[in-house]
């Protein structure tokens, strides 16, 4: 949807696949990230999460029109009226083309669904068998410690973050409760509830390591602690991993091997807000306490 120029041009769009194809040329033409586009729009005053970037862009849906208007801003496009006539356009054709077709058998979507199941249980299988005969395990011995003392083995692949006070939630994306701070940061939530979300420790030399998110629509993005503004302790998913945090993966002391401390150098320790068991309580770096909501346990994906 380019005019000859090669500016995206709003008014040639008809259909919800136009617009976002279009949308995409015009964030792909800014050379902006879904980050940046975030914090240009913050800039203006206007909120544009990254995760309704991504749902837009992937096609998920369509934009509402104060989203539409600040992303085409954020873009640097000030035609925001025509973007505005587009989604109207594109709403139009999406609701027809909706009401046209006869509804789906009772239990047609159900068996499409258990066909889906079956077949991402079956490509897991063979993924495990891939990497057991590859690797032979699934841990990896970690750094000595300062007495020459061989670190409990932390996971290799897929992991889990269980906070030990709360070990039926999982470390994974979420809003701040209070509003305070617009981008997802990390939270607690029933591990039943994490996927598409994936979590990787990336070793970056002796017990250091980046955390990782692995998602399907946002990308990949690593933990960042916030040292500064409204969102001061809370650990944000950064596009740039290079500019994200290193976690000092530490062993607790507990009883059990498999439960560690995460401590950011300068900072403190990642915990859960007051050892809260709440769904939704968010993860926070402050003072070292070793204990609490300050343990995870470290895992293997099931």
């Amino acid at each position: 949807m380019n005019d000859s120029g090669g500016t995206v041009s709003p008014q040639n769009v008809r259909t919800a696949a136009d617009l976002v194809e279009s949308m995409r040329q015009l964030r792909k033409q800014s050379g902006l990230s879904y980050r940046e586009l975030e914090k240009r729009a913050a800039a203006r005053g206007d909120v544009l999460a990254r995760s309704s970037i991504a749902d837009v862009l992937s096609g998920k849906r369509l934009p509402r029109a104060e989203l539409l208007t600040a992303f085409v801003l954020a873009c640097g496009d000030d035609r925001v009226e025509p973007w505005l006539h587009a989604l109207d356009r594109a709403g139009a054709q999406e609701t027809s083309t909706d009401a046209s077709p006869e509804p789906p058998a009772p239990g047609r979507k159900i068996r499409a669904w258990h066909v889906l199941l079956m077949s991402a249980v079956i490509v897991m299988a063979l993924v495990a068998v891939i990497r057991s005969t590859l690797s032979g395990n699934d841990t990896v011995d970690g750094p000595t410690t300062s007495t020459g003392a061989v670190r409990p083995s932390l996971p290799t692949g897929w992991i889990r973050l269980r906070p030990i006070t709360a070990p039926h939630l999982c470390l994974t994306d979420g809003r701040v409760r209070d509003g305070r701070h617009t981008p997802l940061v990390a939270v607690q939530r029933p591990c039943n509830r994490v996927a598409p979300q994936l979590t990787r420790l990336e070793p970056v030399g002796g017990d250091l390591y980046r955390i990782q998110w692995h998602h399907p629509d946002h990308g990949v993005g690593c933990l960042k602690a916030l040292s500064e503004g409204p969102g001061v302790g809370l650990l944000e998913p950064w596009d740039a991993c290079a500019e994200s945090s290193h976690f000092h993966v530490e062993p607790s002391g507990e009883p059990a091997g498999n439960t560690y401390v995460l401590r950011v150098e300068g900072q403190g320790c990642v915990g859960i807000a007051g050892s809260d068991t709440t769904e939704g309580v968010e993860a926070v770096v402050s003072r070292c306490l070793g204990k609490g909501g300050q343990v995870f346990i470290i895992e293997p994906l099931p």
